[in-house]
């Protein structure tokens, strides 16, 4: 997730930029490296491995074109959308601590657990970095019914100051979508809703800050029977909704493990390790159906999200620690 707090200035982007050029340039890349990162990658490489700097590539791209559209007058636009750039990322990504590899030395696959575990059989994994998948693990919940796109537009409907907290404390993600804020999500047409053919594909997430709100969800799902006993899970859980392609990939800044439920339709998980441990460990996918339990230590597993083709995803995300 990203920080609440937005801020698109030309001097504070350039600032970002040239932060991000020097701690690169200090891990002993050169300028003909950081060139050849923008090329894409090999798709006929049998290694698996990605381009250790795509991810760098894509961030000072991103920087690159936001100061162009300030120079040529487009701030105004920019800051119609809310956290279109989150000051505190490109720092986070420049000085972030390298990773210890043998968080994902051994790892080539998503373990798999069964629905039935209990708390004890958790324990070993509840604090580890390795992504799990629990199978089935919340089909029992009421949720699994009545989380839908209709649901949740009647309840922002009901609470209407909802949409103003919403806009002002709680955060928007709207990803490739033309959504400037959650009012836009609900405003839509019937036949975008559906994804309709010729219609613009959407996926969205937003935080429930709104106090009526979490406990009106929380009527409709219960604490995961196999986290500890005593993790703290906060209230303001976030919904990802949407189709095609999700997330793309990124870190989350954050400082708590998630979970996340799978409700409706599935979800394509695609987990990279940081640029530094690429030589040691290898990309990983799994894929995630309605019920499902996804744990992913996303500190510091890269992870891009998309849904197969003509499926609605709906999933709950809450951290815990």
């Amino acid at each position: 997730m990203s920080s609440r707090n937005c801020s698109v200035t030309r001097k504070g982007t350039v600032a970002m930029l040239v932060d991000l050029h020097k701690h690169y340039l200090k891990l002993g890349l050169n300028y003909d490296e950081l060139t050849d990162a923008a090329l894409p990658v090999d798709q006929g490489s049998t290694t698996g491995k990605y381009n250790s700097l795509t991810v760098l590539t894509k961030i000072g791209f991103i920087c690159s074109l936001i100061a162009l559209i300030i120079d040529l007058g487009g701030l105004k636009l920019l800051l119609g959308i809310r956290c279109f750039v989150p000051h505190n990322y490109f720092t986070w990504e420049a000085t972030r601590p390298l990773s210890d590899c043998s968080f994902c030395s051994n790892v080539t696959q998503a373990i798999e657990l069964s629905n039935n575990i209990t708390r004890n059989e958790f324990e070993p994994y509840a604090y580890s970095s390795m992504p799990i998948v629990i199978r089935g693990a919340f089909l029992h919940w009421p949720a699994m019914e009545t989380f839908n796109y209709q649901y949740f537009k009647e309840l922002y409907a009901r609470m209407d100051p909802v949409y103003s907290s919403t806009e002002s404390e709680c955060q928007f993600l709207h990803f490739k979508s033309n959504f400037v804020a959650l009012k836009d999500v609900f405003n839509m047409s019937k036949s975008r809703v559906e994804n309709a053919k010729g219609e613009k594909s959407w996926y969205v997430g937003w935080e429930n800050c709104y106090a009526e709100v979490q406990q009106e969800l929380k009527k409709h799902f219960p604490i995961p029977h196999f986290l500890p006993e005593d993790a703290e899970i906060p209230n303001n859980a976030y919904v990802f909704m949407g189709y095609d392609e999700g997330a793309s990939l990124h870190l989350d800044f954050i400082n708590r493990l998630m979970w996340q439920a799978q409700l409706r339709g599935s979800k394509i998980w695609q987990l990279r390790p940081p640029p530094e441990c690429q030589n040691t460990c290898t990309p990983l996918s799994f894929e995630v159906h309605p019920g499902d339990a996804v744990l992913v230590d996303t500190r510091v597993w890269y992870h891009a999200t998309t849904i197969p083709e003509g499926q609605l995803s709906i999933s709950l995300h809450l951290v815990y620690g």
